[in-house]
């Protein structure tokens, strides 16, 4: 098969198209990546991100082999067996996406806010020396929702995203650790760069209109690629008030992903 070529604004945009248009995930896909973009400054010289992709090719036994696997089938002795009864296991029953429950954000004071920003700022600064890698750290604690936010600002801001957030991601955990340990009630951290967030965001809710258009059409379930709870969560709610489709989460971290299926009516 030969590759045919995508482009969209992001990379992540551009696999995202190639997995729909191919209809499976991208772990079936052979992707090249020919240029990941760039976003200009004002509107100018940007460049869309442009990739290669082709299904990847399923080894297929040759004539040869298959007539020596027959043969080992002939010369095996077959020897009666009494039949037995063979009870399956039921799978087990596929739940929805849990909604977390929201927490109360605790009252801090102006000293332990202080306290909680330079935790944060040291382990990530020590992060980033260890990788060589200069960059500016924005922080401010929201005191109504409890949450801390920080957000980089340098070049080559793409090394710290990962592939589809998987190293912000990973900062992101480590980081909530470091500051909640030993604090009472729970600070909710949420890192950022060149508004990854908010652009991931927008990439999974047009993917989400997209599978239940297709779901609707071919009346055929789908199952999208792993996610992370964050993303599963967005999912779901972009087809939450949907009148044609339903979802829920099945497997378990981190292949646990979300399913599209036609409602019953």
């Amino acid at each position: 098969m030969e590759f045919k070529e995508f482009s969209a604004k992001t990379v992540d945009e551009a696999i995202t198209k190639a997995s729909l248009e191919f209809e499976t995930s991208s772990e079936n896909l052979e992707i090249q990546v020919i240029s990941e973009g760039k976003t200009g400054f004002l509107g100018f010289g940007t460049k869309p991100a442009i990739i290669k992709v082709k299904r990847k090719e399923i080894p297929v036994k040759t004539t040869e082999e298959k007539k020596e696997t027959k043969r080992e089938v002939k010369n095996t002795p077959v020897k009666e067996e009494k039949k037995q009864t063979v009870v399956k296991e039921e799978a087990p029953a596929k739940e929805p996406e849990r909604v977390r429950e929201e927490r109360k954000a605790v009252v801090r004071s102006e000293e332990e806010i202080a306290e909680i920003k330079a935790e944060a700022e040291k382990f990530l600064t020590g992060v980033f020396k260890a990788m060589e890698l200069p960059v500016e750290i924005k922080m401010q604690y929201k005191e109504a929702e409890g949450n801390l936010d920080i957000e980089f600002v340098g070049e080559d801001m793409g090394i710290l995203i990962g592939k589809r957030g998987q190293t912000l991601d990973s900062l992101q955990y480590l980081t909530s650790l470091v500051v909640n340990k030993g604090r009472q009630g729970y600070i909710r951290v949420k890192l950022d760069t060149e508004d990854y967030r908010n652009r991931r965001k927008e990439t999974l809710e047009n993917l989400a209109r997209s599978i239940a258009y297709k779901v609707r059409k071919t009346r055929k379930t789908v199952s999208l690629e792993p996610m992370n709870p964050y993303e599963r969560r967005i999912i779901h709610s972009a087809l939450q008030g949907n009148r044609y489709v339903e979802t829920y989460s099945e497997g378990n971290e981190p292949y646990r992903h979300v399913v599209v299926k036609l409602k019953n009516r």
